[in-house]
């Protein structure tokens, strides 16, 4: 008679509780806090807050730029994690690093170093600035602090699957005359496409969210460069504590549903490959 394989941690019972626990105090509660404090507004004050001109000016900048932000990540995050893996060259160390760079750093101290980098006056927007290209207080400046703080989501979840790919399937495919272009759409694109597209969720999750290295580069200007966070923030400072909290509902719901569409996709793409 076979032995029950027991298992290190306890219990699904025990375990399962303490889960449900864990995310009841860190994520369920605080989000119900949220909402309760919403509905103490009446339908029209919500509805008066959340499609205010300047809320919906906010919402379609950080919306925008987000998602091209994580856009850009996912081309340039894949080059570079491909690069990564595939090539051996010095100072391999140091730009394995540096993509990190963006998690240890602060974000504030993000923003401010874009902010002197892009500025007219700035190591690089010096040069930009006669050729007509504004970046800093622009939403150019937006898009590029989200891009900057998401390329290690990309990079990160790419990597360890390029690492795990058989390099013997590729020679097959070249030796049964499939071009470069073919062998990486047809054997290597399938393999990393659940990953860049959990890459892209990430990075694109993570820039809706961003404040600090984003509020010094914008300029907040209302109706312009203005961001859906900064929007929250500013009607905090002004004791509006409802309508921060209508904006943050209505970027909550967004973002879930957004995030909620892209891991069904990832799902189905992850079932179509497996079938």
């Amino acid at each position: 008679m076979a032995l029950k394989q027991r298992s290190i941690l306890p219990g699904f019972g025990l375990t399962s509780g303490f889960t449900l626990l864990y995310l009841s105090l860190i994520v369920l509660i605080p989000l119900s806090g949220l909402f309760l404090k919403a509905a103490s507004l009446t339908w029209g004050q919500f509805w008066s807050i959340v499609s205010h001109p300047r809320a919906v000016a906010a919402y379609r900048l950080t919306l925008g730029a987000s998602l091209l932000g994580a856009l850009i990540n996912a081309v340039f995050g894949l080059l570079v994690a491909w690069v990564l893996v595939r090539y051996r060259f010095p100072g391999k160390r140091l730009v394995d690093a540096l993509v990190d760079l963006p998690f240890a750093l602060p974000t504030a101290v993000a923003g401010i170093t874009l902010t002197a980098l892009y500025a007219p006056s700035g190591w690089i927007g010096r040069y930009l600035d006669p050729l007509g290209l504004k970046v800093a207080f622009t939403p150019l400046g937006v898009l590029v602090a989200l891009t900057f703080i998401g390329l290690p989501f990309v990079v990160r979840t790419v990597q360890p699957v390029l690492e795990n790919l058989d390099a013997e399937v590729e020679e097959a495919a070249a030796a049964l005359g499939a071009s470069r272009l073919q062998t990486f759409r047809r054997v290597i694109f399938p393999e990393i496409w659940p990953a860049l597209l959990t890459g892209f969720a990430l990075a694109f999750a993570r820039a809706l969210g961003e404040y600090g290295s984003v509020v010094f580069i914008s300029g907040n200007m209302p109706m312009r460069t203005e961001i859906a966070t900064l929007l929250i923030i500013t009607k905090l400072e002004q004791y509006d504590v409802a309508g921060a909290t209508a904006i943050a509902v209505v970027m909550l719901v967004v973002s879930f549903l957004l995030l909620l569409t892209i891991n069904l996709l990832q799902g189905w793409s992850r079932d179509r490959h497996a079938v």
